[in-house]
């Protein structure tokens, strides 16, 4: 049996890459972002085959987001950067795992403990599922 890849998206640097108005409805930007996920559990990514365990961290006016079917949803409790870096150090180790941002600063603490990162365009360029 494969081991379920890991994908940890940064929600708030994801969706601040697009200028789609997502500043007047946080929670909703996420929201759809979160929907956008969904079939990613079952049909993965080029380069991350399924099964995927999909974790969207949110943070600020997005802590209201709910989980969905095959996204689960982490609401930091502080920095969504220092709530990824200890999921990654928790959840990370031992099987394939990729977060989702921009930042320069997470990208160095995540791919120090192993994880690989891709950039907001990776899942927001084409459609998947």
């Amino acid at each position: 049996m494969a081991v379920e890849a890991l994908l940890v998206v940064d929600a708030a640097n994801v969706v601040g890459s697009r200028p789609d108005g997502w500043w007047r409805d946080r929670a909703g930007a996420t929201a759809r972002l979160r929907d956008r996920l969904a079939p990613i559990a079952r049909h993965g990514l080029p380069g991350l085959p399924p099964p995927v365990a999909v974790v969207l961290v949110v943070e600020g006016a997005a802590r209201r987001v709910e989980p969905a079917e095959g996204v689960r949803v982490v609401a930091a409790e502080g920095s969504g950067d220092d709530a990824i870096v200890g999921l990654v150090g928790a959840e990370g180790t031992g099987r394939s795992c990729v977060v989702v941002t921009a930042d320069r600063a997470l990208r160095d603490r995540v791919t120090a403990l192993g994880a690989q990162v891709r950039g907001p365009r990776w899942l927001t360029a084409p459609p998947h599922g």
